[in-house]
Formats: structure tokens, C-alpha cells, sequence
């Protein structure tokens, strides 16, 4: 597989090309690819942080990130808050950190039924569309290192996809992190469809963003959750991504609809998307006590079910929300997270 660097692909619509350069932290590199996805004609967008210092590849330091149903993965994990991003975290601790949009969101490639009204198509991007990408980005990994297997993270709609992988190809995973875990729930989840025929996909606003972001938070916190500034870098960064949606007024961001599908018929039918019984390599379950998207109680029933898991772990964290990585309490995550990639486990 042949990789196409951004900077020099004619084909990259230039409101992409227009987005700012950030230097990158001191000893940290970046380098962005789109290479081919799970489908003919659908390219993925993947960033890239690691150590400026080269130094051989190894499985339990290779790591490919996975966002959640609404949003890209490299305005979460690589948004650059209080000059340090979650890459930049990882990278400066000698990790080769990867993060991928799926088709459909950030920078990846966009089914045209987008551009259609949205109740013109069913769902688009279903789970496993969205785990056959996966596959591509990670086997592109892997290749490019020369490594058997590497770290798997997902968060939110991600850890199911990860999870999903992970279950179907346990000799290409090393560790497996879900970050804000789905599971089998009674109550929809604060992206759930109405009833009746759900749509291709949908579209969200700033202030849609931000009032689902706060549900949960206690009233006397909120105002200290975000630090000034970081919920509107984030917003800018995210938007940014959706041409279509910049049109718009107010400002809005597509997101695909496969998600909320799959949600109606697994999770919230009783049927798990993926059997955790068959994750056989060490897993780190870790959630925020306020995520009203993934409540913890999700995550301590999904617990007892990863029997055949050595080293596995589960850390609920205090005072965050579904996107704690982009919260006053981010350290939390990226500590736990850290401590989990780096200890020696027992098989």
C-alpha cells in the first residue's frame, strides 16, 4: 500500500490545505498520510506523532486511536490544549502514536449520499464498514513498521469497533484500551435516534455540541470544566473539517447515522456488537464519573464479562465527562492510559 502525503495530494480540497501549520513540541514529529480504507474509493485520513529520535519499532509502542459516532479523531486526541495534545503525551514518552477518521468523518472520504438530503439513504457508515476501515489503517501500520501487532484505543462508538477487531484478529492486537466504553444499556444514549426510519446521517451545531458535552456536569462545576478557550479551539478545529456544514448558519458538522443503527439493533436490543469473552489480550476499561453518553455503570457490567483478559483494568475517573481527554482533568486520562501501556503484565 502506497502512501499519499497530504501536502502533496492534488486531490485534497483546499479548505483542508488552508488549515494552519502548529510547530510541533520539542523532540516530536508529525506526518499525515491518507491511504486506501475498507472500500474501493474511500481513502482514510491518518496523522502521526512519535519520538524525532529514531529508534526500532515495537508492538507495545505502536498505537492506532479511534474516535466516537460524531466527531474526527485528530481534532480530539491531537488538539493542541494548553500547547499539549494527547499525541504529544504519548509521543514524548517514546510512543508512534496514530489516530484515524473513519470514512465519513474529518478528513476522510465521504460517501456521496452526504451531499444528498439526508432521508434520501439509509444509514451510512455501519459498524462494520467502519471496522473494515480499522483493518486498513492498522494493516498500513503495521506494514510501514514492520511490527506483527500493535495498540489498539477506542473511544466511545470506537471502543465497540476496536473491541470488535480486536475479538476478530486477536494475534494482530497487542493491548486494547476502551476509553469510555459502549455496552448493552436500557436507556438510549444522548445521540440516540427518534423513533421511526433513521436518516443517512445527521448534523449537529456548536451549541448542540456544547449542551450535550455539559449534560451531567453538576451546576456548581460547569464553569470550571473547560478552561477558557478550549471548547472553542476544539469547536473551530472540528467544523473546520465539513465544508457543506460551514455554509450553514448557524455553522454545522455532519455525522454519519451507521452508529445510531447499530445502536438500535445491538446495544439497545440486548445483543452485543462484539463478544468480550474473546478478548484475549490485556484491556484497560476507563471512564469519567459525570459521561452521561457511556454511563460508568456500562463499563463495571462489561468488567466481569473480559474472562479471558490478562492484566485487565478498570479505572473510573473523577470529575470529567464523556470527553474528559479534552477536560481541566485530561491528565487523568492520559496518566491512566500511560501507566497500562507501559507496565509489565503477566500473561
Amino acid at each position: 500500500m502506497q502512501r499519499r502525503s497530504l501536502l502533496a495530494a492534488p486531490m485534497v480540497a483546499p479548505a483542508l490545505l488552508a488549515l494552519p501549520a502548529q510547530a510541533q513540541p520539542a523532540g516530536v514529529v508529525m506526518e499525515e498520510f491518507l491511504v486506501p480504507g475498507g472500500a474501493p474509493g474511500i481513502e482514510l485520513y491518518l496523522r502521526n506523532k512519535r519520538p524525532e529520535a529514531a529508534t526500532a519499532a515495537r508492538p507495545d509502542r505502536t498505537i492506532l486511536i479511534c474516535h466516537g459516532a460524531t466527531y474526527p479523531a485528530h481534532t480530539a486526541f491531537d488538539l493542541r490544549l494548553g500547547g499539549l495534545s494527547w499525541m504529544d503525551y504519548m509521543a514524548g514518552r517514546g510512543f508512534d502514536v496514530w489516530c484515524v477518521d473513519l470514512r465519513g468523518y474529518g478528513r476522510s472520504t465521504r460517501p456521496p449520499e452526504m451531499n444528498q438530503p439526508p432521508e434520501a439513504n439509509p444509514p451510512l457508515v455501519r459498524g462494520d464498514d467502519a471496522v473494515a476501515d480499522i483493518a486498513a489503517a492498522a494493516a498500513y501500520i503495521r506494514e510501514k513498521r514492520g511490527v506483527p501487532k500493535i495498540v489498539h484505543i477506542g473511544w466511545s462508538w470506537g471502543t465497540s469497533l476496536q473491541a470488535r477487531f480486536a475479538t476478530e484478529h486477536p494475534e494482530l492486537v497487542e493491548r486494547l484500551v476502551l476509553y469510555a466504553p459502549q455496552w448493552l444499556r436500557t436507556q438510549p444514549s444522548l445521540v440516540a435516534a427518534p423513533e421511526g426510519p433513521i436518516a443517512a446521517y445527521r448534523s449537529v451545531t456548536r451549541a448542540q455540541a456544547r449542551a450535550r458535552w455539559m449534560t451531567g456536569v453538576p451546576e456548581a462545576k460547569r464553569a470550571s470544566l473547560i478552561p477558557a478557550g478550549w471548547f472553542e479551539h476544539w469547536a473551530d478545529s472540528t467544523f473546520a473539517t465539513d465544508p457543506e456544514g460551514n455554509r450553514k448558519v448557524p455553522q454545522e458538522l455532519r455525522a454519519p447515522n451507521g452508529v445510531l443503527q447499530d445502536s438500535r439493533e445491538f446495544w439497545l436490543a440486548g445483543k452485543p456488537y462484539y463478544d468480550p469473552a474473546k478478548l484475549t489480550m490485556p484491556v484497560l476499561l476507563t471512564v469519567a464519573e459525570w459521561d452521561r453518553d457511556t454511563p460508568p455503570e456500562l463499563a463495571v457490567t462489561l468488567f466481569p464479562l473480559l474472562t479471558a483478559s490478562p492484566g485487565k483494568r478498570l479505572v473510573m475517573l473523577a470529575e470529567g465527562t464523556h470527553s474528559i481527554v479534552m477536560e481541566r482533568n485530561r491528565g487523568a486520562l492520559f496518566q491512566t492510559v500511560q501507566v497500562f501501556l507501559e507496565e509489565a503484565i503477566a500473561a
